[in-house]
């Protein structure tokens, strides 16, 4: 009963912050109106403490434990000053997303600039599900951080809020403030799965191919790998001073596998999903190209990491964002 009532709360509060600021966009400036500041723990016990200190001074008529009193009085008074200052004009420059599958972490890159002659202290980003991240900013520079999100389960995972916010110095005070701007991942589905690659090879011109041996379609440079041939090394660059690399070929009218949700309807959806992101990273790992199959999605066959990233997106959105129709 006490969480639901905690969490009703912390709702309310944060519709309430929502209202009062509106929808952020990016880049975004930290004014005074949007900045929030109260005491920590250790603030408040020092405050205790002060006002304890206040009363015997007072009792006993003690002018120096008065003095003292005044001193540390002031003392938290420039603390909170320099908590808020630390805030204040701080800009928020950008916000990227990296995605990821269900059970692990998604990344959202944040950079944070400080124009003024000021350095700025342990400033703080968190938002709900992700560990903080801190930095410094020296004057006139920029920094950025990394939160890792949880992603438990496939589908879209927003980032409602962000909170940026800094106890410096001594830590007596929090000032913070609420970033409502629109941050979002996809978290594709865990590949796995035991069912073996569909042994259906499409051509491009739909004619069924057999795997063809020549290779003769360049894709890149990769790392040099115990076991290739010496006529795959790259020893032009080798001789310019580079790293020891391999010239890397996809085959002439490469695999073309098609992977069809509805060839797995003994699986429940959750499974085909899967097993379907198990065939396509295996895949796109050999450079076969592939063609992706599902109830109004369809998208044709192709290889590389853009077609990864469209492929298994749309197994994440699969039932919950509605589809776009074919390509």
């Amino acid at each position: 009963m006490a969480a639901a009532t905690q969490s009703l709360l912390q709702r309310r509060i944060a519709a309430w912050f929502l209202k009062r600021q509106g929808p952020d966009r990016l880049p975004i400036e930290l004014r005074r109106r949007r900045l929030y500041i109260l005491p920590t723990r250790a603030g408040a016990g020092f405050a205790v403490m002060v006002f304890a200190m206040l009363i015997a001074a007072l009792n006993y008529g003690n002018s120096m434990a008065l003095l003292l009193t005044c001193l540390l009085t002031g003392f938290g008074l420039v603390a909170m000053h320099q908590c808020h200052r630390n805030m204040v004009g701080l800009r928020l420059l950008s916000a990227s997303t990296q995605s990821a599958f269900a059970g692990e972490h998604g990344t959202v890159s944040l950079v944070l600039a400080n124009e003024s002659p000021l350095p700025r202290y342990r400033l703080q980003i968190d938002t709900q599900g992700a560990e903080p991240a801190a930095c410094d900013l020296p004057p006139r520079s920029t920094c950025q951080l990394e939160l890792q999100v949880a992603a438990p389960a496939r589908g879209l995972v927003r980032i409602e809020r962000l909170r940026i916010s800094t106890m410096h110095p001594f830590g007596l005070f929090r000032a913070w403030s609420w970033v409502h701007a629109p941050i979002a991942f996809v978290v594709f589905p865990r590949p796995r799965g035991t069912r073996p690659v569909p042994v259906h090879l499409g051509g491009g011109d739909g004619q069924a191919r057999e795997p063809g041996a020549q290779k003769d379609e360049w894709l890149g440079l990769r790392p040099f790998r115990e076991g290739d041939s010496p006529r795959q090394i790259a020893w032009k660059a080798y001789a310019r001073g580079a790293p020891l690399l391999s010239k890397e070929y996809a085959a002439s009218g490469a695999q073309q596998r098609v992977f069809d949700f509805g060839q797995l309807e003994d699986l429940q959806t959750e499974a085909r999903l899967e097993q379907l992101a198990r065939w396509v990273v295996d895949a796109e790992a050999r450079g076969e190209s592939y063609a992706l199959i599902l109830p109004g999605t369809q998208l044709s066959p192709e290889h590389g990491p853009e077609h990864r990233r469209r492929s298994l997106t749309a197994l994440a959105l699969h039932g919950i964002v509605p589809s776009p129709g074919s390509p």
